[in-house]
């Protein structure tokens, strides 16, 4: 069954029904988004933390970080 097919379908579906249908896909699809992000970000921290510990890159105070994104997002 094609998914044009099962949209197709789907629309017969009585109107709650059909919410809770569309709720069910959209919660997949985060679920999996959200574990796409937090991999990529635990990757994208261990990175930075080898780069930091092989003297690469060096570390900056948290008040002058937010400093420059607070002026950065004006």
């Amino acid at each position: 069954m094609t998914a044009k097919q099962i949209a197709a379908q789907a629309l017969r579906l009585p109107l709650k029904q059909r919410a809770r249908l569309a709720k069910h896909l959209l919660d997949s699809l985060e679920e999996k988004e959200d574990g796409e992000v937090l991999d990529a970000w635990i990757e994208e921290a261990g990175r930075r933390y080898r780069n930091y510990k092989a003297g690469k890159t060096k570390a900056k105070p948290a008040s002058e970080v937010l400093r420059e994104a607070r002026r950065r997002l004006r």
